[in-house]
């Protein structure tokens, strides 16, 4: 069929995969952090306080102090390439993209700062995605994560006149080849360590302890990934939560505390591991690797490794494939 002379270029029929993480800054400098800071702690997802009263903290006390701090703290860990989590992210959409093959694009989004969520999903459309999975990279569901991010992204299609087809990932904390990526992952980094470790933590970002009150699963899910994670170790597994901010209560344990109090118990050589992120970011390679193994030592520890996540090592990259190729199951062969 010959299309009219005036008939719009209509690019040939593709599906998309677009994964998704939280976010970083584009430098490491105060006013890249603030912007990202601003983004990121006004989303009410994140931030359930009333609007009214928390953004005059926001723009007030938080604003002014903690970017400079936060700045700090990334500049001990970017990279020549950039950001950590980009970084690692972006690897990891490049080798799925070539694992999926030509009929699969896959992109990849923050849903805090750039690239934009909503940027992706229009470049992905206009490149002829009529169908697309959207893949937040988050083991387990919550609705400050998982949540918010399929929210910016039907969002972004709210505002368009021809929309593709969507699907999303759901979490996979339980899933028996996530596990089977930690069990291989760590194992690995593990066999690598000039040192045996006593036990393994596994350490969670942390949420306010009221979002499990109000129905949010993420805590009993962690709870599960940890459990799972220790039947298919050979080594004892504990879990604890980090990343506090503010005065509300947070879930229990937490990640300094329970390091401390692994020493007490006779522990004195630990690796680190944090499931519940799929790339190193600030949360891992900050926190944990340099502020948890300082608390570990100053406790009376001999020996502090952390482990690297999933990133986009091969294990992350067969573990995508599998639960992508399931999800677009009546869409691909």
């Amino acid at each position: 069929m010959t299309l009219p002379a005036e008939h719009p270029v209509i690019p040939a029929p593709k599906i998309g995969v677009l994964l998704i993480n939280l976010g970083t800054p584009d430098a490491p400098d105060v006013a890249s952090v603030r912007r990202y800071l601003a983004e990121f702690l006004s989303d009410r997802r994140v931030v359930e306080i009333p609007p009214l009263l928390w953004q005059p903290i926001l723009r007030g006390a938080i604003l002014t102090t903690r970017p400079k701090k936060s700045a700090h703290a990334y500049q001990q860990v970017w990279t020549a390439e950039g950001s950590p989590l980009a970084v690692h992210t972006r690897a990891t959409a490049q080798a799925l993209g070539q694992a999926m093959g030509g009929g699969v694009l896959v992109e990849w989004a923050m849903r805090y700062g750039n690239p934009a969520i909503g940027d992706r999903l229009k470049a992905m459309k206009e490149a002829g995605c009529d169908r697309i999975l959207l893949a937040p990279l988050y083991p387990q569901y919550s609705g400050a994560t998982t949540a918010t991010a399929n929210d910016a992204a039907f969002a972004a299609l709210a505002k368009m006149r021809w929309q593709p087809a969507v699907r999303t990932l759901p979490p996979y904390h339980d899933d028996p080849a996530y596990i089977d990526a930690l069990r291989h992952s760590i194992e690995g980094a593990i066999a690598a360590l000039p040192f045996r470790p006593d036990a393994l933590l596994a350490s969670f970002h942390g949420m306010p302890e009221r979002t499990l009150k109000l129905g949010d699963p993420y805590h009993c899910q962690s709870v599960k990934t940890a459990r799972l994670l220790g039947e298919a170790l050979a080594l004892p597994v504990h879990m604890s939560f980090q990343s506090r901010f503010g005065r509300a209560k947070w879930l229990e344990p937490e990640t300094e505390a329970t390091l401390a109090s692994l020493v007490r118990d006779g522990v004195r050589n630990i690796a680190v591991a944090t499931p519940g992120f799929s790339a190193d970011c600030l949360e891992t390679l900050e926190e944990i690797a340099l502020r948890a193994k300082d608390a570990f030592l100053a406790a009376g520890g001999e020996n502090f490794a952390y482990l690297p996540c999933l990133n986009a090592s091969a294990e992350a990259i067969t573990l995508y494939q599998r639960l992508i190729s399931r999800e677009l199951s009546g869409w691909m062969d």
